[in-house]
């Protein structure tokens, strides 16, 4: 099934909404919970997307087992909109220019054209699963037209000549294309894996290819905001709280 052809606007900077607007008979696929509105002759039908057996591969990346389909059943053109979950750059791809396959990181998938396949990659070595962290499953995104992946902070694009090598953290990696081979290798050395606070492992990226990096994955984010936190009841016990820490303290805590 070929995809649809949509067209589409991204509002904001830091925290983006993409809108897509739709003729009569297109549609657009997208995880459940993102939606932020829909305009009139749009019908909301949620699915496994293909199967029992494709929805629990979503499963087991992290996502939902249901994917909905915003589907233009009206007359004239409507627009339906999606926000990003967190501060970041929601990046647009046309799939038909870079082979028809795209791999994201797993929590990276936002949106897409009706008629494109969302499905699971796995990294090749079974090491990767132990120690790459969010590095281990990937989605695969197949079809020829478009979709749109999100990133945190600022995103930066690599383009690889073959036989070129970037090594990353697990967690800044938010997509590539289907020719760069990806792989995860120890860090090396054993002070550097002890005291150098960049974890064990990093991935190995190769080209030839196109690379999508993110200066600011939603699990480097979290960690921040719950070591902030948790620094914040250990001052209020002492009486010498921040201000800051401690309303973050009382978010967290549901005070």
């Amino acid at each position: 099934m070929a995809a649809d052809v949509i067209d589409y606007r991204i509002y904001g900077d830091d925290i983006q909404l993409i809108e897509i607007e739709l003729d009569p008979g297109e549609g657009v696929r997208a995880e459940v919970g993102t939606m932020s509105y829909m305009e009139d002759g749009i019908q909301m039908q949620t699915s496994t997307g293909g199967g029992l057996f494709k929805g629990f591969k979503r499963m087991i990346t992290g996502e939902s087992f249901f994917i909905t389909t915003f589907l233009h059943t009206g007359s004239g053109k409507s627009h339906v909109a999606f926000a990003a979950p967190y501060p970041g750059k929601i990046i647009p791809l046309e799939l038909d220019q870079v082979g028809g396959v795209f791999i994201c990181q797993k929590d990276s998938f936002l949106c897409a054209a009706r008629g494109i396949e969302i499905e699971v990659a796995f990294t090749k070595r079974l090491g990767a699963g132990f120690f790459g962290g969010e590095g281990f499953i990937l989605q695969r995104l197949t079809g020829d037209g478009r979709a749109f992946i999100h990133a945190g902070g600022t995103i930066i694009r690599k383009d690889l000549a073959a036989g070129q090598t970037l090594r990353i953290d697990t967690g800044c990696l938010v997509g590539l294309t289907s020719s760069v081979n990806y792989d995860i290798q120890f860090v090396g050395g054993f002070k550097n894996a002890l005291f150098g606070g960049e974890g064990l492992f990093l991935a190995t990226l190769t080209g030839p290819g196109t690379v999508y990096l993110q200066s600011l994955p939603f699990s480097r984010l979290a960690d921040r905001v719950l070591s902030g936190a948790r620094f914040g009841k250990r001052g209020e016990q002492k009486g010498v709280a921040g201000f800051g820490g401690e309303i973050l303290g009382n978010i967290l805590s549901g005070d």
